[in-house]
């Protein structure tokens, strides 16, 4: 592959490791319930923003039933210049006679800078019927991605520029999966592991990409994920527990698996030789799922890995964080 980079000296130690998910809390006091609010008030482009609520019943006198209590819901909403941009539902992951735990995820775009600013807001309907909102603060902090022309050979041309309705069918199926939210799909709320134990990146999430083809033409596009520099039959593994939703090989991705880990919340494993499992399979943290390749578009051996949020690609690093907040949550 020939590439012309630019910028890569800013990868030379981190990676572009995504700012991690550093836990910043809020409290919210009232007669009859109480709140503590975990979330990341600081973020990458390209990353996420979590927010975990804890609602908690205080004394006797006002106290409802559990029916009541966890009829609580909520939505979370990112605003620019007075408009809802990104806004996503609360979902219960945890419940009990005295607390009940909801959380949800916003994905951030890799081309916003820290000049842009938001406002985080977090509205819930108490009990069902009253409905308040609390505002966070939150921030962006810049981050710099890598530039790169990629010439492509006949074959990979071919690939790229296919419009077949094959082709286009694969991705209307694929885009109708990751924009699809199951409030009950809540499968592993930790930290996430990467699918390979190499360390060896070829590609980085967001690299902003350059395709040159065989006819002179060219196009530009983002990169969604992580590449590892991996030999064809390297072991891939499941980086959390979850439900194979699509397990098939396609025009562009060559042999593909994808998992649902949370509502909204689903990894890619690209360009695989072979495959393990099937969709429908529930799978554990580092379950095999198949072996690496080079399938569909490649120009060479490596595994690609990539996140997406409610639709959006969202830097794979920013999850093998605690992005939940479960070990703040004691």
């Amino acid at each position: 592959m020939k590439t012309s980079v630019k910028g890569f000296l800013m990868i030379l130690f981190a990676f572009c490791i995504s700012v991690c998910a550093m836990a910043k809390e809020a409290t919210v006091n009232e007669a009859d319930y109480s709140i503590n609010i975990y979330y990341n008030d600081a973020a990458a482009p390209g990353d996420a923003v979590f927010v975990r609520m804890k609602f908690s019943q205080q004394g006797k006198k006002n106290k409802v039933s559990k029916e009541e209590f966890t009829a609580t819901s909520g939505r979370l909403e990112l605003i620019l210049d007075g408009k809802v941009i990104r806004a996503a539902d609360f979902y219960a992951i945890d419940s009990s006679k005295t607390t009940h735990t909801l959380l949800a995820g916003l994905p951030l775009s890799s081309w916003w800078t820290s000049e842009t600013k938001f406002k985080l807001v977090a509205k819930y309907n108490l009990y069902g019927k009253t409905q308040l909102e609390v505002e966070l603060p939150f921030s962006i902090v810049d981050k710099t991605f890598i530039s790169e022309t990629i010439q492509l050979d006949a074959r990979n041309t071919s690939i790229k520029t296919d419009t077949s309705t094959e082709r286009m069918t694969q991705i209307d199926r694929l885009n109708e999966i990751l924009y699809t939210t199951n409030k009950t799909s809540i499968y592993q709320t930790s930290a996430y592991t990467p699918p390979t134990t190499a360390t060896r990146r070829t590609s980085f999430f967001a690299d902003r990409r350059v395709y040159q083809y065989t006819n002179g033409k060219s196009s530009t596009s983002l990169h969604y994920g992580i590449d590892y520099g991996v030999p064809t039959g390297t072991e891939v593994r499941a980086c959390a527990k979850g439900k194979v939703v699509l397990a098939e090989t396609r025009v562009s991705t060559g042999w593909s698996v994808v998992i649902e880990h949370l509502p909204g919340l689903y990894s890619l494993y690209y360009h695989m030789d072979s495959l393990s499992v099937k969709e429908g399979d529930m799978v554990e943290s580092g379950t095999l799922i198949g072996l690496s390749g080079m399938t569909g578009l490649a120009t060479g051996p490596h595994l690609h890995w990539e996140m997406r949020l409610n639709g959006e690609a969202v830097s794979p690093d920013f999850f093998t964080t605690d992005f939940t907040f479960a070990t703040q949550d004691k």
